[in-house]
């Protein structure tokens, strides 16, 4: 694999991606880096609208998530309960169960927007404690979600 040479990425120049599918859920985000191209570090910018939270309550398994708010406010949701997160706050999520996070911005007016850092670990699996699901992510494919109310052990249909 050859290496990549060092990259200026201007924000004005960034396409924004939105989602919207899901009424609770909904954001633009700002792909600095390109994911398919991600080895070990993948960076993008988040814009969460009024009242909504870009993914429900989850932790990882195999990467790391760093948020950095640039602007705009929001309640970060953790094991430990609630905190409000503000502008120059860093938030650190190691993989692990301990560091389940849902960020949602409960401004009516503001957005909140903020910068993520992400580990490229590959695959990675995704916990929704709320929701009792898990998720799988591999790269170059379309993730794949399970409820956990179904397990089956090691040898069942063998």
């Amino acid at each position: 694999m050859e290496r990549q040479t060092i990259r200026i990425v201007k924000e004005s120049e960034l396409t924004p991606k939105t989602k919207a599918v899901h009424p609770p859920y909904e954001y633009t985000k700002y792909e600095v880096t390109d994911p398919a191209e991600c080895s070990q570090c993948q960076v993008t910018i988040y814009e969460i609208p009024p009242y909504k939270s870009n993914y429900p309550y989850h932790y990882h398994i195999a990467n790391t998530e760093v948020f950095y708010i640039l602007s705009g406010s929001g309640i970060l949701t953790t094991p430990q309960g609630e905190r409000e997160v503000y502008p120059g706050d860093f938030i650190i999520c190691p993989p692990d169960e301990k560091s389940a996070h849902k960020l949602t911005n409960q401004s009516g007016t503001e957005v909140l927007r903020y910068l993520d850092f992400d580990t490229c670990n590959d695959p990675d699996v995704i916990h929704y404690p709320d929701s009792k699901k898990t998720g799988v992510m591999v790269k170059g494919q379309k993730g794949a979600f399970y409820s956990d109310e179904t397990k089956v052990t090691y040898y069942d249909g063998e």
